[in-house]
């Protein structure tokens, strides 16, 4: 089955547009990697200062061929770097055991 990455952001508030609007201006740099799945930015509703970034990929060695190459361009590694939005980073490495889809009919 698939592995679950969930990258754990800490975004003050007067930084959350900035993050959602970089990440905007980024769609499409996962979403033809070898082996990605699925991707979803979470926005906090109440309570907490924490974004969660979830992707999904076929395998380990695909999520890290991604980090490897395309993923440190699309974080910024390569030139000049903006600010970062978030003031804290976290994450989380899961393994997907079960899984379920609306039925059909």
């Amino acid at each position: 089955m698939s592995i679950v990455k969930i990258n754990v952001l800490t975004v003050p508030a007067e930084q959350r547009e900035t993050l959602e609007q970089r990440f905007a201006a980024r769609a499409g740099a996962v979403e033809n990697s070898d082996g990605f799945e699925w991707f979803e930015l979470l926005r906090p509703v109440e309570g907490t200062d924490t974004y969660l970034v979830y992707t999904r990929w076929r395998t380990e060695e695909d999520f890290q061929r991604w980090m490897a190459g395309r993923g440190q361009a699309a974080h910024g590694e390569q030139g000049e770097r903006p600010r970062p939005a978030a003031t804290d980073a976290t994450l989380w490495s899961f393994e997907v055991v079960q899984q379920a889809a609306p039925r059909q009919g």
